[in-house]
């Protein structure tokens, strides 16, 4: 469901996108993955992916001041989101928390923050090739 749940987001099908996580979490069984769910769902037919993806990150940056959640995936949503400077410094945290930053290269989440020099610069820190 996972990655159906990418794919479905990678082609602008955020209802389904949105089922198949509700569906992902619910078989994983975990009740953050529910609960950011039902922000993703409830602020989707609120007001469309904008405020989808505002009570996501709202959800997300709750749980990680509750618990560890990834800094990578927090910026992945500030890129959808078009939040450039809030992605590049959680992006910057998940350099230093070694989190998921080997990803830069491949990540289509994070293509809207591929233009900006910040970009490649944090792909050179890295290590990864550059595009």
């Amino acid at each position: 469901h996972y990655y159906l749940f990418l794919a479905y987001w990678g082609k602008g099908m955020y209802p389904q996108a949105i089922e198949e996580w509700k569906t992902y979490a619910q078989l994983e069984g975990d009740p953050n993955e529910v609960e950011f769910a039902a922000a993703l769902d409830e602020g989707y037919k609120a007001g469309g992916l904008k405020k989808a993806l505002e009570k996501a990150i709202a959800v997300r940056l709750a749980q990680r001041k509750s618990g560890y959640y990834s800094a990578y995936f927090i910026a992945e949503l500030y890129a959808q989101a078009g939040d450039k400077e809030q992605a590049f410094y959680w992006l910057d945290t998940a350099y230093r928390e070694r989190d998921l930053v080997y990803q830069l290269n491949t990540d289509f989440l994070l293509d809207p923050l591929r233009s900006d020099p910040r970009f490649a610069e944090l792909v050179r820190k890295v290590g990864l090739p550059q595009g």
